[in-house]
């Protein structure tokens, strides 16, 4: 790889480091989707909206953050959250003198911005860019970019709302680009299973303004134990006929906390006090699939038996093959055996899903990898959507 010099495609060369290819393959393809979702909410009248960042910009801060990743510092591996805005958005920390984008100015800055929610300001001003210092405050729709191991780059940006977890653009790792396919077009053309994964490909958010679904996904996955959440229709008992009895821990009356939460109209707490209540609820609940055996809970997020050991319907046959499938460009479907795409929770998972056809299974790996079983009238077959992209 050539010595070339990495400039901040603002006008002037900033960074002597080798090329990290990577950036300027997915520049123009993230300059479009910020480009866009941008004018969209202009169209639906949204305000205080975060600027959209160019290609070269976008190359940019992902070269130098990617450079930035691969340097430990005392021994260990710096994790940055980068946030492209001017710093009279939000309420920022500022630095006296602004410092230079650089490799080295990011790993020693590391330690002070790695705990979760605070970011390293950057914007451009005299044709190059530079960190002007941390903020907490993010406006909708502002370009974030988090190294969370190194080599491993995920582009995000703030939900229109702000609350929630980051929507998810793309993830680099090494010469490996996935870029997520926000409009559905890698599934299947099957608007059941669309429906029922929503909440991880679409914009769109419950009417409480929380993806209470990906915000469960994320904390499952964050308490690196592995487990499974199985989501049933409310008032439906017939789940119980796929499960083993007694269940140990069965809930009675339903736990219904988060349940209870979203059903708050926002003039009853204040905006900040919810989200962070709802945070708490959602832990809660995900906190029961570190315990052996799946957590059952309805589609209100009502909490109904957690340690449940799935089991195969009477009269039904073991599921046989599944379609898999993961939410990003170019993806094509795959259809293979449960017992090729992971281990005894994935095929208890999709047994339970292939029995119980108005339910979706979630289910985590401890290594990281997460999906989803929803059952698809359109291929007449689980399907399993790998959504490790959309949780980091």
């Amino acid at each position: 790889m050539e010595n070339d010099s990495v400039t901040s495609g603002l006008g002037q060369a900033m960074i002597r480091e080798p090329a990290y290819p990577a950036a300027r393959t997915v520049a123009k393809t993230i300059e479009a989707h910020f480009a866009r979702q941008v004018a969209e909410a202009r169209r639906r009248a949204e305000h205080e909206l975060a600027p959209a960042p160019s290609a070269d910009t976008i190359e940019a801060i992902i070269d130098a953050t990617f450079w930035a990743s691969l340097r430990p510092e005392e021994g260990r591996f710096p994790t940055i959250s980068i946030a492209f805005l001017p710093p009279e958005m939000g309420q920022p920390m500022l630095f006296e003198r602004n410092l230079p984008l650089r490799p080295d100015v990011l790993t020693k800055l590391a330690p002070a911005v790695e705990r979760p929610g605070i970011h390293l300001g950057v914007w451009g001003e005299a044709d190059q860019l530079h960190v002007w210092g941390a903020t907490r405050v993010i406006p909708s729709l502002g370009f974030v970019l988090e190294n969370v191991e190194p080599g491993l780059l995920v582009i995000k940006h703030r939900r229109i709302d702000g609350l929630g977890k980051f929507a998810n653009v793309a993830v680099l790792k090494g010469d490996q680009v996935k870029v997520i396919d926000e409009r559905g077009t890698s599934l299947p053309d099957c608007p059941e299973l669309l429906k029922a994964l929503l909440a991880f490909s679409s914009s769109n958010e419950t009417p409480e303004g929380v993806n209470v679904l990906v915000q469960l996904a994320a904390s499952m996955r964050a308490h690196g134990r592995g487990g499974s959440l199985l989501v049933v229709p409310a008032g439906n008992g017939a789940w119980r006929d796929s499960v083993i009895h007694p269940i140990t821990y069965s809930i009675e009356p339903p736990f219904s906390r988060l349940a209870d939460l979203l059903r708050q109209e926002s003039s009853e707490i204040s905006e900040n006090l919810w989200e962070a209540s709802v945070r708490r609820a959602v832990d809660s609940v995900a906190g029961l699939t570190a315990v052996d055996g799946a957590t059952v809970i309805n589609d209100r997020f009502e909490v109904l038996a957690f340690g449940v050991k799935i089991s195969l319907t009477a009269g039904s046959a073991p599921v046989a093959r599944m379609v898999v499938t993961e939410p990003i460009m170019g993806n094509r479907p795959n259809v293979v055996p449960p017992v090729q795409h992971g281990g005894t929770r994935h095929l208890s998972a999709a047994q339970f899903v292939h029995d119980q056809r108005d339910a979706i299974a979630l289910v985590a790996s401890q290594d990281g990898r997460f999906t989803v079983f929803a059952w698809s009238p359109c291929e007449d077959m689980v399907h399993a959507h790998r959504v490790d992209v959309l949780l980091l």
